[in-house]
């Protein structure tokens, strides 16, 4: 099989081959691709959420760091679960972009029932019998696991859903008020109060419902609780402006791949 590599100048050859079709054939062709961008922004979206779900709070990294010039040391103490998440608001923004607020709301809510199905597969593994012998060496393992993403879901479920819509509708909100211009203010400003409200959440509902923050309870708790929110918040604040030029980019290419519009609602 020979796989052939498409370049610039070929993609730039097959839009111009497709362009000289019938009006209703490149119709075709451009639903056909905005179905698949669709697809693939949605299950980029769900695969995250479910991974991060899994992941949770079973490890937290510690990825602090010195201001050299401020001789500061700034904490950044993180669940694991947290990496990949600001993905997840990449990935809804692209689609408020280009499919419209309903499409991204459904898709926030598919991830709730994805949040469902994840409990529902761990208290199953719980409570059905083991296999005997291996069952020993690995149940700790499992019920470890699972006692961690239950208490990482609980949390999650609530703060994801809240987030979420907070973004769509922040987004929405900006590309009304400015017209569509102005893509870094509608991609920023809602993921950045969308991930406050993420955040707070989130380790507010694990800490106090599911017990499951490793805080010293020999210390005072709400510093430390603090330390938590602000470590997790900042790395989402990095994370959102550091994906401000691929939201740029990724809209510049898709506005021309799937012939829409951006400044204009869909």
């Amino acid at each position: 099989m020979i796989l052939l590599r498409r370049t610039p100048s070929t993609i730039g050859r097959e839009t111009a081959v497709m362009l000289s079709r019938p009006p209703e054939d490149q119709s075709q062709v451009f639903e056909l691709r905005r179905e698949r961008v669709f697809l693939a922004l949605s299950g980029l979206f769900l695969g995250t959420l479910a991974m991060l779900n899994i992941l949770g709070i079973s490890r937290f990294v510690d990825l602090s760091f010195r201001l050299p010039l401020l001789a500061i040391e700034v904490p950044m103490v993180i669940a694991v679960g947290v990496l990949p998440y600001p993905l997840t608001f990449l990935c809804t923004d692209l689609i408020c972009e280009f499919f419209g607020r309903r499409r991204a709301n459904d898709v926030v809510m598919v991830g709730l029932l994805l949040n469902v199905w994840v409990v529902f597969i761990l208290w199953l593994g719980g409570v059905l019998p083991g296999a005997g012998g291996a069952e020993e060496s690995t149940q700790g393992v499992f019920f470890e696991v699972r006692r961690l993403a239950f208490g990482a879901v609980s949390a999650s479920m609530i703060a994801y859903l809240a987030a979420q819509l907070v973004d769509v509708q922040l987004f929405h909100f900006w590309k009304r008020l400015t017209k569509g211009r102005h893509l870094w203010l509608r991609n920023n400003g809602s993921t950045m109060v969308s991930q406050l409200v993420d955040t707070v959440s989130v380790i507010l509902i694990t800490h106090f419902y599911a017990a499951a923050l490793p805080v010293d309870t020999q210390s005072p708790l709400f510093p430390q609780l603090g330390v938590f929110i602000a470590s997790g918040y900042l790395f989402k604040l990095l994370a959102a402006a550091a994906d401000t030029l691929p939201f740029y980019a990724a809209v510049h290419w898709l506005s021309d791949y799937l012939d829409l519009n951006p400044y204009e609602e869909h």
